[in-house]
């Protein structure tokens, strides 16, 4: 099975990025092109491979591959409500970062006798709508989109290098920086282990869920003041922040959540793509935050 953030492209040419867009919905003003949704994978892959290699998971988990597109929408998840806000759109391809049916590799059979599973795909093939998974591929984009659309939105991209997990701003409290990712990312609470008074300079980018060896293995080799995640488990990545902090390295930790960290950078695909599918309206839907906070 492939893991997370593990899987390597056997071979990637890298591209620019557009100009940042103020908008989210994108389309030029040309005739339409008749493009599959095979048509549209293709033409993405030319800049990242050429073919997806075996083992990946970026495949189409809804739907066919000979489907005339008649609209795209980006999004990191495709929930109930992305594919009815596509079904209004008239789009009926969805590229998703993250799992259609609830495991990494979409295994149908993951559970059995899934009646929520079911009733997406039954859904999904009423509405006449392909999903297909951009995930390992979408890491190739230079700058890499999930760790630029943070940085991005956080008004950080003059501090950005393409290929380094670290940025250095100009120091900040912790408490002041949280503020500052709350307010620029639109999420309404974060997660934090560490001094809320220390100053802050170095910052790791770490979104969605990389995992625990990843992010111990980006601490130790880069010493930043704070590790910035979507997610973790609790046991490995938060304990060592801890006993790090109580030995007084001084790393802190802020966990934004798996959703909220990676949209941005699904707003970065969104304007990636646009000049590749000219004709086609291209529209970032975020699929939200599923928590609620009390």
């Amino acid at each position: 099975m492939t893991t997370r953030r593990n899987f390597l492209a056997a071979s990637v040419k890298t591209t620019g990025l557009l100009a940042a867009l103020p908008s989210f919905a994108f389309a030029f003003d040309t005739a339409p092109q008749k493009l599959t949704v095979q048509n549209v994978i293709d033409i993405i892959m030319k800049d990242l491979g050429g073919v997806i290699a075996s083992g990946s998971v970026d495949t189409i988990k809804a739907g066919k591959p000979d489907t005339v597109v008649t609209g795209i929408v980006c999004t990191m998840f495709a929930t109930i409500d992305i594919i009815a806000q596509a079904k209004k759109l008239g789009a009926n391809f969805i590229i998703a970062h993250e799992p259609t049916f609830y495991n990494h590799t979409d295994t149908k059979d993951y559970v059995k006798k899934n009646d929520v599973l079911k009733e997406k795909e039954s859904l999904l093939e009423k509405d006449g709508i392909v999903v297909w998974r951009f995930h390992d591929y979408c890491h190739q984009i230079r700058p890499e989109p999930m760790s630029y659309g943070i940085a991005k939105r956080a008004g950080w991209t003059s501090y950005y290098k393409t290929g380094s997990r670290v940025i250095e701003i100009p120091a900040m409290k912790l408490s002041a920086l949280g503020d500052h990712l709350k307010k620029s990312l639109d999420i309404k609470m974060l997660r934090i282990i560490g001094d809320l008074n220390q100053d802050c300079k170095n910052l790791a980018l770490m979104p969605g869920a990389s995992g625990g060896q990843s992010h111990l293995n980006v601490v130790e080799e880069n010493n930043p003041d704070v590790l910035i995640v979507g997610e973790v488990h609790e046991w490995e990545t938060a304990e060592y922040i801890r006993d790090r902090n109580m030995e007084g390295k001084k790393t802190a930790l802020i966990i934004l959540g798996h959703s909220v960290s990676e949209e941005p950078g699904m707003e970065v695909v969104t304007e990636w793509l646009v000049p590749k599918v000219p004709g086609i309206k291209v529209t970032h839907l975020a699929s939200g935050d599923p928590f609620v906070w009390r």
